[in-house]
């Protein structure tokens, strides 16, 4: 509750400086709203609908009234609420980044764990070149080469938009290669740290198989920075498929931003980006648990790590 709590603080803060970051945008949301050839009264309607033409404090404190009581404005593009925009097309975001982040543990944590448990092979540098090049990789870059190979090259799969699960493979795999690559590094790193320790050398001692030794001992403590790394990367995700969404067509929140910043749609931007920070903090609390969940030395409450 306490850590809960220390997040409306954030909250306001991101509220705030998007509040103020979409306002100097360059170009008139007004004239942009009305249409090139709009009448200049007709502009000055829309303006004063917008309250463009009170000052920003007044603009932030209607916005924050009408927020705290559930109601995050009327596109000003689409004339729909905000809330019914972000409900069609936050769940095929949630979708995207979910798909994404299975692909992400699956490839990085194997890579992970078997370059550090076959330290200095073949393997070993082959996954960490292979890991190298996915972080360095842009993924709009990524995505139109699958798209080059997988769809128009050789059929397989579609290209872009969204209907079965088919549609969904190429756009996971762009996005979740790259913090694959992320996951398998951390891994590789945080395992050879605890396969360094004297109780895995007693473990072995004993006479224990290496599987067990290495999944049983070894990974669920070196889970702990690999579980934080996840974590973020899970929330950056969500908010970083914007460029997966724009090659492959996908109808998530992330193209919704683009779309509402080009209109000059200041609620949908708005209300976009404050779901977004909601679902970062919330995301970040779930990993403060799961840390106790592997380590039971660690606590949030009056006690101190062990």
């Amino acid at each position: 509750m306490k850590r809960l709590l220390l997040s409306i603080p954030v909250l306001i803060g991101v509220s705030i400086l998007v509040f103020s970051i979409v306002r100097f945008i360059p170009g008139d949301p007004a004239r942009a709203i009305a249409g090139v050839h709009a009448s200049p009264q007709h502009i000055e309607q829309v303006r004063r609908e917008l309250l463009l033409d009170e000052g920003l404090h007044v603009q932030y404190y209607v916005y924050m009234s009408n927020l705290f009581q559930g109601d995050l404005g009327q596109s000003t593009f689409s004339r729909r609420p905000v809330a019914t925009e972000l409900r069609e097309r936050f769940p095929n975001t949630v979708r995207l980044s979910v798909a994404a982040m299975v692909v992400a543990t699956a490839v990085g944590m194997t890579a992970g764990i078997i370059s550090a448990t076959r330290r200095y092979s073949i393997f070993d540098y082959s996954s960490m070149v292979g890991a190298l090049i996915g972080v360095a990789a842009p993924v709009f870059w990524l995505g139109v080469m699958f798209q080059l190979l997988f769809a128009v090259q050789l059929g397989w799969l579609p290209s872009g938009g969204m209907g079965t699960f088919r549609h969904l493979i190429l756009p996971a795999l762009t996005l979740g290669l790259a913090t694959a690559a992320l996951i398998a590094r951390i891994t590789r790193s945080s395992m050879l740290d605890v396969l360094r320790q004297d109780y895995i050398t007693t473990a072995r001692s004993k006479g224990l198989i290496e599987r067990v030794v290495t999944y049983k001992h070894a990974l669920k403590n070196a889970l702990i920075p690999v579980v934080t790394v996840m974590g973020l990367q899970f929330g950056t995700l969500l908010g970083g498929a914007v460029l997966v969404e724009t090659v492959f067509s996908w109808p998530g929140i992330g193209r919704l931003m683009v779309d509402s910043i080009l209109a000059r749609d200041y609620p949908v931007v708005q209300g976009a980006v404050l779901l977004l920070a909601v679902t970062f903090v919330l995301i970040n609390l779930l990993v403060d648990v799961i840390y106790a969940f592997l380590d039971p030395r660690i606590s949030y409450g009056t006690r101190e790590v062990e």
